[in-house]
């Protein structure tokens, strides 16, 4: 397994559209894409105040890119992403790494 840790930036003042755009559609369709989630966080303390941080599992490179080709490729997706862009964009950047897990971790 590796882990991909990734950090949505949202545009100024809409981190509400992003996690709204996560919680009411994206979480449930990575579901039915395939996508294992491991959790979707806000700051608390510390870091920016505009990011929403999700974390995703995989057992290879190979099944991230097959999950997200079917999910690009969704046409529900594709409307509910222009719905909720309707009065512009949401998204400022997004920032992605691949974490592997040390010998050590208790997560594997």
């Amino acid at each position: 397994m590796f882990y991909e840790l990734r950090t949505y930036t949202a545009m100024p003042g809409k981190l509400p559209n992003v996690v709204a755009r996560f919680r009411d559609f994206t979480s449930e369709a990575f579901n039915r894409h395939g996508y294992r989630i491991v959790g979707f966080w806000t700051n608390h303390i510390g870091g920016s105040n505009q990011e929403l941080i999700y974390m995703l599992a995989w057992e290879s490179y190979e099944e991230r890119i097959s999950c997200f080709a079917s999910f690009r490729s969704d046409p529900e997706r594709t409307k509910f992403f222009a719905e909720s862009e309707k009065d512009g964009p949401i998204v400022a950047s997004v920032h992605n790494v691949m974490l592997e897990p040390t010998d050590f971790s208790p997560l594997k």
